[in-house]
């Protein structure tokens, strides 16, 4: 083993990596190994880390690996101890015939940089083979005229092995008349021939049967026999001519089998059997007898099997012509192998990476080399990709070539790219060969979440049960794997006051939002708060969104009636006179409801009634009103059931009594005893929000009703008996206020009926509102609706 530098290769190289391949480094020296042939599997050749002046341990970080000319891996880098040992067994007869020296050619190649060292494996011949003849039979036609000293040409042996191990002599079984002498041959080949020693005489001895040795030279030498066949004929004085000694054809490699290639023609000027001449191959290799066959009468030469100009570029056929007396001719026939472009190039992949992150440039993606079995322009080769990738050759050192990024990628915009490698060879026509490669991209969490929407509304129901699932939110992340991974949670509120963490709650999966308890309108009409998005990546990234949560209304509450008071103390009695006209106002009933829309929406309507048709009750207002004229036949004491109901679904209701006691005028005996004056029950935070909407209500209210009196007054001109009735003292019961507008009147309000001592025109006193100054804006509109309710019971004003 030898490592041998040549200063003018290195400059050649460095020059080359220098303007082509731009590489900052690059090795130039030559390792020389040899080995014997059929050397066992694993056998040591060298330790390459040694001679190369490189430690085991950087072979292994630099990724150190043998490549062959011929893609083909005969050696095995040991990459712990530096060893370069036989991966297969080597036959040198089968890899490179009879060329001799045997030299196999390699490349190191090294990462990180990229390096390259040539090695070349001498393969040393062993005798492995011996000598054999084609032809168990050699036959050979000799005159009895024959001269002595006539030589006799004969098949040689063939010997696969070369040099001092192939074919070196040739020997003769004893006999008296041959002997065999070796001429000397241009080309180096032993060819025996057979001399005549003796004169043949046909009558004696018409055939002669003797044993031809061929020796190698090894040690010990091997032979191989054949069978000498010596027929003697009558005198043959002609020899066969050919008109020329060497005969050249060029034929394609695509010739067809069969094809005609040329045809030989010798003449013998002998007559009958001893001018008729036969054609025959001879020292024809076991190649050229494949390949090629001659007619034995015409001299016709035709292809027995395919050519390859990559395997055999020509072949020389020596070609002998014998008359029918054994006389022969002979002559060459060069036949040249020309090249056609019926190769495509080869792509062989050394490494290739197929998973690259798209935060990294520059990155190598393949190291990969081409090859062309042909020869010229249809051996030059052109190597590219497609144009719109980022993604660039480079190449390397002699026809190896690395495929890389050309910029930092982005995986939302395009996750993998289908890269085809096209090289394409200069013959025609022209061959290409296309290698895809198909590289991913690894994300990078570069993308925070987003939410599909900045705000989301979401409405919910009052009286809800606990845990319901409420409405969602959904962020996507344009990342992948763990990177687009979301995870969901409420944010702290910016409310310091809202109780976030007891109102609802979120999947922090799938961003589902559940209330934690039952709503209540009332209390709680809407409330916001944020949520945010983290993905799982690192740093992790995120985002929020706002969510508005508004609380829908339910028909939870019953509407309560204020007046008359339906607490279970004394009745309080409305007084009627006798003597009051169709549509008198006996009184109001006044109820409100704790929800609001049309679930507030209060009707009225008389439900009983002692004396069906004498009262009848405004369905809008809650006003009590006769109906008719009273008789002295109706019954003194009424009683009167009114049902409060609201707009809800289903509709809740309440019912209110009342007490009427006609009289034939007020006075003092009819009055009941005071009443204890209830107690005032606590505002509600609902007055706040509905007090100004029930004072305009209750002001159109008053309005309509001292219109109504003034005319009553008017017309009247008798006095009502003077009658007391007790009324509840300050405001009523927060809670229960009206919101909807109905006409009900709210806490703010209070009436008062007063007797008086004598007739006079005044049967109530209306109090001002505890709030005063509301505009009344609808006041034709409610007096339309006394007009109306008033015709309905038909009476009506002048």
């Amino acid at each position: 083993m030898e490592i041998r530098g040549s200063l003018d290769l290195r400059k050649r190289q460095v020059l080359i990596f220098l303007v082509l391949l731009g590489l900052s480094r690059a090795d130039t020296e030559s390792a020389h190994y040899s080995v014997a042939e059929e050397t066992e599997i694993g056998s040591f050749v060298a330790n390459l880390a040694r001679d190369l002046g490189l430690g085991v341990e950087e072979l292994s970080s630099r990724e150190a690996r043998v490549v062959s000319d011929d893609n083909k891996k005969y050696l095995h880098l040991d990459l712990l101890t530096g060893d370069l040992l036989l991966n297969e067994k080597l036959d040198r007869d089968e890899l490179c015939g009879s060329t001799e020296p045997c030299v196999l050619h390699f490349q190191v190649v090294l990462e990180n940089p990229l390096q390259f060292f040539r090695v070349e494996l001498h393969v040393k011949d062993i005798n492995d083979h011996s000598p054999t003849f084609l032809d168990k039979e050699i036959l050979i036609k000799i005159s009895e005229g024959t001269t002595i000293g006539t030589t006799f040409l004969m098949e040689s042996a063939q010997d696969l092995d070369v040099g001092s191990n192939s074919l070196q002599n040739y020997t003769i079984s004893p006999n008296s008349h041959f002997h065999i002498k070796i001429p000397d041959s241009s080309d180096r080949k032993i060819y025996p021939e057979l001399v005549l020693d003796r004169a043949l005489d046909y009558e004696q001895e018409a055939e002669l049967r003797l044993t031809l040795t061929a020796l190698d030279g090894g040690s010990p030498p091997k032979s191989g026999t054949t069978l000498v066949l010596i027929k003697v004929l009558d005198i043959n004085d002609n020899a066969p001519e050919f008109p020329q000694s060497l005969y050249e054809v060029q034929v394609p490699e695509d010739r067809p089998i069969g094809s005609w290639i040329v045809t030989i023609s010798a003449k013998d000027l002998d007559a009958g059997n001893y001018g008729k001449i036969s054609y025959t191959f001879f020292h024809a290799s076991e190649d050229i007898r494949k390949t090629f066959e001659i007619n034995p009468i015409s001299g016709e030469v035709n292809l027995r099997s395919p050519l390859d100009f990559e395997v055999i570029q020509s072949y020389t056929i020596n070609i002998q012509a014998t008359d029918g007396g054994g006389l022969s001719g002979k002559c060459t026939l060069l036949v040249k192998v020309m090249d056609i472009n019926d190769n495509p190039p080869e792509v062989t992949i050394s490494s290739i990476t197929k998973r690259i992150p798209e935060n990294a440039s520059e990155t190598l993606v393949a190291l990969f080399s081409v090859v062309d079995q042909d020869s010229g322009d249809n051996g030059r080769m052109i190597c590219s990709i497609q144009d719109n990738l980022p993604f660039f050759l480079k190449p390397t050192f002699k026809n190896f070539f690395t495929l890389v990024s050309e910029k930092a990628l982005d995986r939302e915009s395009q996750a993998e790219y289908n890269i085809t490698i096209t090289v394409t060879d200069l013959g025609t026509p022209r061959l290409k060969t296309e290698y895809n490669i198909t590289v991913l991209v690894s994300d990078v969490n570069d993308n925070a979440p987003a939410f599909t929407k900045t705000s989301y509304t979401l409405f919910v129901r009052e009286n809800n049960s606990p845990a319901l699932h409420i409405g969602s939110v959904s962020a996507t992340d344009r990342d992948s794997g763990t990177n687009a991974q979301v995870t969901y949670s409420l944010l702290p509120p910016q409310d310091p006051h809202l109780p976030l963490a007891s109102l609802v709650s979120i999947n922090t999966d799938n961003g589902h939002l559940f209330a934690l308890r039952s709503l209540d309108y009332e209390a709680l009409q809407e409330f916001e708060f944020r949520v945010g998005a983290t993905d799982r990546g690192s740093p992790a990234l995120s985002s929020e969104a706002l969510v508005r949560v508004l609380v829908l209304d339910a028909n939870d509450n019953s509407p309560f009636v204020l007046y008359p008071l339906q607490n279970g103390s004394a009745p309080c009695t409305e007084l009627v006179p006798r003597t009051a006209e169709p549509g008198y106002l006996v009184t109001k009933v006044v109820a409100v409801d704790g929800d609001s829309g049309q679930n507030a929406w209060l009707s009225y309507q008389l439900l009983k009634a002692t004396e069906p048709g004498l009262f009848g009750v405004w369905a809008h207002n809650g006003e009590v009103r006769t109906a008719r004229l009273l008789s002295e036949r109706d019954a003194a004491k009424h009683r009167l059931v009114v049902l409060v109901k609201d707009n809800g679904e289903p509709p809740r209701s309440a019912t209110a009594t009342l007490h009427v006691l006609l009289v034939d005028g007020f006075s003092q005996p009819y009055l009941p005893l005071p009443e204890a004056v209830p107690a005032q029950a606590q505002a509600n935070l609902l007055t706040v929000y509905l007090v100004v909407a029930l004072a305009s209500v209750s002001s159109l209210f008053l309005l309509s009703v001292l219109l109504f009196v003034a005319v009553r007054l008017f017309r009247r001109s008798r006095a009502a008996s003077v009658g007391r009735c007790s009324v509840p003292k300050g405001p009523f019961p927060g809670h229960l206020v009206d919101v909807s507008g109905t006409g009900t009147l709210s806490q703010s309000y209070q009436y008062e009926v007063c007797l008086t001592g004598g007739y006079g025109t005044n049967e109530f006193k209306f109090l001002k509102p505890i709030i005063p100054n509301f505009q009344v804006h609808d006041t034709g509109k409610n007096m339309g609706e006394i007009e109306n309710f008033r015709n309905s019971f038909g009476f009506n004003i002048e």
